[in-house]
């Protein structure tokens, strides 16, 4: 509301559409002014990106392949129901199992899921608040591990892995401790 008070009426929408085109003839714009040719440098560019994609495509693959080996399978409903009696005793919201089992894997589902809780808990609730605080302190060890190494060719990733698996964990763990001491 006060958006559009300071905006005169205009249309939110109407400016956010414009951003992105914005942007791009103000990088033109300077581009000119430093005498860069910015076509050429824009198709050299895409020409390189080309052979990045050809590079990381089977990582990503690979990748996308296990994830839904993983999911299809049943394997993730397996290794939660195990946890499901740990969350329970613990007094743990089991609304965030999935977040905390998918999380390491795919950022876009987990957001679909805190979605989710956010639509049927509300951000506010303990819930929610647990989720987002999650969300915030884990990452998409998985992707990270695929689209960094893969760029660069890098094939043992054991150690690295283990890190970034210890690192979701313990964010996981630090989520749910600092929510039932703060809310």
């Amino acid at each position: 509301m006060w958006i559009d008070f300071l905006l005169g009426g205009i249309n939110i929408n109407y400016i956010s559409n414009l951003i992105i085109p914005l942007m791009v003839l103000v990088v033109i714009f300077y581009g000119v002014v430093k005498k860069i040719n910015v076509y050429e440098t824009f198709l050299e560019g895409a020409t390189s990106s080309i052979s990045m994609v050809k590079t990381l495509f089977p990582t990503f693959l690979a990748m996308m392949l296990g994830v839904n080996i993983l999911i299809d399978s049943g394997f993730l409903n397996f290794i939660l129901g195990l946890i499901k009696p740990l969350f329970v005793m613990l007094n743990i919201p089991q609304e965030i199992l999935p977040l905390a089992a998918i999380r390491p894997i795919s950022g876009t589902a987990t957001l679909a899921i805190l979605n989710s809780i956010y639509e049927i808990h509300g951000p506010d609730s303990m819930v929610g608040l647990l989720a987002s605080t999650m969300q915030g302190a884990t990452d998409t060890t998985f992707y990270v591990i695929t689209l960094y190494f893969g760029s660069i060719g890098i094939k043992k990733i054991r150690y690295s892995l283990f890190a970034g698996l210890c690192a979701d964990l313990i964010g996981i763990i630090a989520s749910i401790i600092v929510v039932k001491c703060l809310f």
